[in-house]
């Protein structure tokens, strides 16, 4: 077995469940999965996506699960107790949990703000919702919100594997299903849901197979399960020993999926209701578009609450993953305690999120730099890694718990994991640095 490295871990399966599959869905699912799906055609690339969750996402996932578990520390220490020519791939995870939080905050303090316009009324005082976008980020409320969420994020992180990442995955992956849940049946009696439902579940073949259409679902199901970040390794160094792998990667992105289907389920019968509007409309859909369809909706501020509400959660479930990686490798490597590390990574996020608040250009660059730079390489090597370099009987002692389970499909994740994966992770850089 790995040398063992942490000593926390989580007290149920369930909650490491949970915790895997929070730090999947985020904004990922609820707010990037929407607008992506509106700009590829809906029901194709719905299919196509399911089917990289397939043979993508849960082979990584497995992968980042077993060299968790084998070696017990985070990503850095990890891949360094196998080489220290792997040691950099450790480090890749740090640098994109860094710069993904620069602007992952401001996001996730724009649906606080939003949340809390939609009780007050600001957000229905009759100005236009595009002004209300606009006065608000250029105004002392945006660093504010942004600041409030790091607090928040801060003070999960710091309470504890249990205390903090735990508990806060028990209390709101639950509400989070059932706002999801409640939203999607309100959308459900509005009038364009028919043909919203065509849009979402109805796939045009002749636009499933375009290249845009496939690059776009596997960056989806990359970006969505976060895979190659390192958080899945840190994640699932906190895994009790006897923990099932396959069951708990197979039920973190099937929780993914549904929760990026029930998204679906909630804006395009809502978009379709609402003449005008279009379901490609971009990263703006959420913030600019859907309040107009709240807006002709009985009891507009509450439901629109609701649904920000359910936005900042996703967005805490995310920012916690980020935070941890990041807490983790100072508590890790510099021997500071937990508290002292969450200090310090939220000194980090404090600074690259200011950074990107300044500067619409960082904003832009941490954005395009992780999502299509480094994400998937720290992805593609991490499938080299699992399939060509990682021992076969370690990798199999983890998926197996020391030959406890069965693994019927070993060789066929090895072969993904050897082939497939990495070329379609490849076909996606090559193309996001041409096109």
């Amino acid at each position: 077995m790995g040398e063992q490295g942490n000593n926390d871990s989580f007290g149920s399966k369930i909650g490491a469940v949970l915790v895997a599959a929070g730090s999947a869905i985020g904004l990922g699912s609820i707010w990037r999965f929407p607008y992506i799906a509106g700009e590829n055609g809906g029901g194709a690339f719905v299919l196509l996506y399911f089917l990289c969750v397939l043979i993508l996402g849960i082979p990584v996932m497995l992968s980042e699960f077993a060299i968790g578990t084998y070696t017990r520390k985070g990503p850095v220490k990890a891949y360094a107790q196998f080489s220290k020519w792997w040691k950099p791939l450790g480090y890749n995870s740090i640098i994109v949990s860094t710069l993904i939080s620069g602007f992952y905050y401001i996001v996730a303090g724009w649906s606080l703000y939003y949340f809390v316009a939609s009780i007050d009324g600001t957000l229905y005082s009759g100005e236009e919702f595009h002004s209300i976008f606009e006065n608000f980020t250029s105004s002392w409320r945006e660093p504010l919100c942004t600041m409030l969420f790091i607090v928040a994020t801060h003070i999960v992180v710091a309470r504890g594997v249990r205390k903090g990442l735990e508990r806060t995955a028990e209390l709101v992956m639950p509400i989070l299903f059932v706002i999801l849940l409640v939203i999607a049946v309100r959308s459900a009696m509005m009038p364009g849901a028919r043909e919203g439902y065509e849009f979402f579940f109805m796939p045009d073949f002749k636009k499933a197979f375009t290249m845009q259409t496939i690059i776009s679902a596997i960056g989806q199901a990359f970006f969505s399960l976060s895979i190659g970040l390192g958080c899945l390794i840190t994640f699932s160094s906190y895994f009790k020993k006897g923990t099932n792998l396959s069951t708990t990667a197979w039920s973190a992105s099937m929780m993914t999926f549904l929760v990026a289907v029930l998204s679906g389920m909630v804006i395009f019968p809502a978009v379709f209701s609402v003449e005008g509007l279009e379901p490609s409309q971009g990263p703006t859909l959420i913030f600019e578009t859907l309040p107009f369809v709240f807006k002709s909706m009985s009891m507009p501020q509450f439901w629109s609450a609701i649904f920000f509400l359910l936005i900042a959660l996703a967005a805490l479930t995310s920012t916690i993953t980020f935070h941890e990686v990041i807490t983790e490798y100072f508590q890790e490597h510099h021997n500071l305690s937990r508290r002292m590390s969450a200090l310090v990574s939220t000194a980090i996020a404090v600074v690259a999120s200011i950074m990107c608040l300044l500067s619409n250009e960082c904003f832009d660059l941490f954005d395009r730099f992780t999502a299509n730079v480094l994400m998937p390489l720290g992805g593609l090597l991490t499938c080299i890694f699992a399939g060509w370099y990682l021992d076969r009987a370690i990798f199999r002692r983890e998926i197996t718990n020391d030959g406890t389970l069965r693994a019927p499909l070993f060789g066929v994740l090895v072969f993904l994991l050897k082939w497939v994966a990495p070329l379609l992770i490849a076909t996606t850089f090559v193309y996001n640095l041409l096109f």
